[in-house]
């Protein structure tokens, strides 16, 4: 089968087409036949740090993807041939950047009925890392509309900080405010439903102040830059919680004044340890797909760069790269 991998870390370069075997699947796998990839900023840190060198086989990487079951394993319960499906894999796993992949149907879900595979394949890691965001780490009452309380979402015009924006505002009560700092991005994260916007170009205690809130009770770290803490304590309100996604290498002195909580989000967690809820994304992405289907949610596709080549993959690559991508970016089919 075609794949699209790389033999030693470094930039887009690397990145190569090959020749793989087809992979068979084991008692809980689904084989998938892929149809569209988007591309999110783990795929590009793990091309730069992870030197696969010492392997028999080529890294394939690729998370996110849309496509057809083509097989199950003995054990497969959820889904069939011939279902369509989106989900965001497993980082011990290869990657979705083949025209066929192995993935446990606990992970996976129903792909909405009234989004194309492309539309589809921007949704699930981001859905999920937002999901696990907003119920998981900060326990906010899921589907309650309960007055007061504030969210930060910081970068909302990424690819989690997009979903992030239209959970909270769908399916909680919370006042959602979202950091950006160009006109392009400050036009999306209000289509979404940001009620505020704070311009993340100062420290964030000062865009919040500008705009009329002395602090938050939630933030929502979709990214966070080296020196950030002092800025971001005082951003929250005193028993705050704060969540992280990125590494974070400042002192968490700065928090413990106001007894704010401190929480990580890593949405390849349960799949990584085989958690005994594991099966817990392939329940939120089914409700995901429900949300859409009904109107409730939208995709994030905001570019597709063509079909599944090396060429087209690094390009995508160097679009995250840039720090200024808005939404997701989608490759549909192989060549």
């Amino acid at each position: 089968m075609k794949a699209i991998g790389y033999k030693a870390k470094g930039g887009v370069e690397v990145l190569t087409e090959l020749e793989l075997p087809m992979p068979e699947p084991g008692p809980r796998d689904l084989r998938v036949a892929v149809k569209a990839v988007s591309v999110n900023p783990v795929d590009v840190k793990r091309r730069r740090w992870e030197d696969p060198s010492e392997s028999p086989l080529p890294r394939v990487l690729g998370y996110d993807a849309a496509g057809v079951v083509d097989a199950v394993g003995s054990e497969v319960t959820l889904f069939r041939p011939g279902d369509e499906v989106f989900y965001a894999g497993a980082m011990d796993r290869p990657g979705t950047n083949s025209e066929f992949h192995l993935v446990d149907e606990r992970i996976v879900g129903p792909k909405p009925t009234s989004l194309s595979f492309a539309e589809a394949a921007a949704l699930p890691l981001t859905s999920i890392t937002a999901w696990e965001m907003l119920f998981d780490r900060m326990k906010v009452p899921h589907g309650l509309h309960t007055p007061g309380g504030t969210l930060l979402v910081l970068n909302g015009a990424g690819g989690v900080g997009s979903m992030l924006i239209q959970l909270a505002n769908r399916l909680t009560g919370l006042t959602v405010i979202a950091s950006a700092s160009r006109p392009e991005t400050v036009e999306w994260v209000k289509k979404l439903g940001a009620k505020h916007v704070a311009d993340h170009s100062k420290p964030i205690d000062e865009a919040l102040r500008a705009i009329g809130f002395d602090g938050v009770d939630y933030i929502g770290a979709i990214t966070s830059t080296p020196g950030s803490a002092p800025s971001l304590a005082r951003a929250l309100n005193p028993q705050g919680h704060i969540t992280l996604i990125d590494n974070f290498d400042d002192s968490i002195a700065p928090f413990k004044p106001k007894s704010i909580t401190i929480s990580w989000e890593m949405m390849f967690t349960r799949s990584l340890f085989q958690t005994a809820d594991m099966d817990a994304q392939h329940r939120l992405l089914k409700e995901i797909s429900a949300m859409v289907d009904a109107g409730q949610l939208q995709t994030t596709l905001t570019h597709v760069e063509g079909p599944l080549t090396a060429a087209n993959l690094r390009r995508a690559h160097e679009r995250i790269e840039t720090g200024k991508a808005i939404g997701k970016t989608v490759l549909e089919g192989f060549q």
